[in-house]
């Protein structure tokens, strides 16, 4: 079936100045005359790709995109303009991601992790919105670290992530303290997988493994500033603010830091006890 955003193979039916018409025996399409191999006659079968060119056309190259319909793949912006941005799907012409498409707004020479659909009109387009294009297959278990993009940010359910660029997880909200951004790769622990597939994410360890990580953050905080000006019965709020931990977490690290011998905690916050 011709429909563009495909890559098809189709009969050459017959030639013209302009190229080959190729059908599908429902639909013809134009190869244009620099796109036919030498020595192709009618008759012969050709694997093409389906799109539009700068007039709005439906034709065919047997150049073979980066990126086809409802796939999900990284693609490197060409520019910015005022309709969005341009990006190389390895044809002439470029792919656009509209700006109503974006979850965070890219820069040339970037690449961004989209899919491609046809917009009302039917011209092919770039989303960041990927969530309806992952997949749900993967063989991933729980407590397995997986790596992945964070394509977006929910204040309600959480941060949307594309393992391997093409499983379907989410960190959620109760778990994601605003440690990374749309666009950035990151590496996170499987805590759960739903009945559909769909992986549940924390981009934090085993609370055990995770509360040496902590306490080295904290301790770098406590040197950077002098000390901090709560502790550890400050509210969840207030702690999760400025460190980006929840509160049994940063107790845990506190704890931690204490039994080590590393600081101390006086009523005005929590010093490097070598300084105090």
């Amino acid at each position: 079936m011709i429909e563009t955003g495909r890559t098809v193979t189709a009969e050459i039916d017959r030639m013209t100045p302009q190229g080959a018409y190729l059908t599908d025996g429902e639909k013809d399409v134009l190869l244009p005359a620099k796109q036919i191999p030498d020595g192709a006659k009618i008759g012969d079968k050709l694997k093409v790709f389906i799109y539009r060119d700068s007039k709005d056309r439906i034709i065919s190259t047997t150049n073979q995109p980066l990126i086809e319909l409802h796939e999900v793949k990284r693609l490197v912006v060409k520019e910015m303009t005022d309709i969005g941005a341009f990006l190389d799907m390895g044809l002439e012409r470029d792919l656009l991601l509209p700006f109503h498409e974006m979850t965070y707004r890219p820069g040339a020479g970037e690449e961004v992790l989209v899919a491609m659909y046809t917009d009302k009109s039917g011209r092919l387009c770039a989303t960041e919105k990927i969530y309806d294009y992952l997949r749900d297959d993967s063989a991933y278990e729980k407590d397995d670290e997986v790596t992945g993009t964070l394509y977006e940010i929910s204040r309600n359910f959480g941060a949307f992530v594309a393992v391997d660029d093409i499983f379907s997880g989410l960190v959620p909200a109760r778990e994601f303290g605003g440690e990374a951004k749309p666009g950035d790769k990151v590496t996170c622990r499987v805590t759960g997988v739903h009945p559909d597939g769909r992986l549940n994410l924390s981009l934090r360890k085993k609370a055990y493994l995770q509360m040496n990580d902590d306490a080295d953050r904290i301790f770098e905080m406590i040197k950077k500033t002098g000390h901090l000006d709560f502790t550890d019965k400050a509210e969840p709020g207030l702690i999760k603010d400025r460190t980006g931990l929840s509160k049994a977490a940063f107790k845990r690290a506190v704890g931690h830091l204490l039994k080590a011998g590393s600081i101390a905690i006086k009523e005005d916050g929590i010093y490097e006890r070598d300084q105090h």
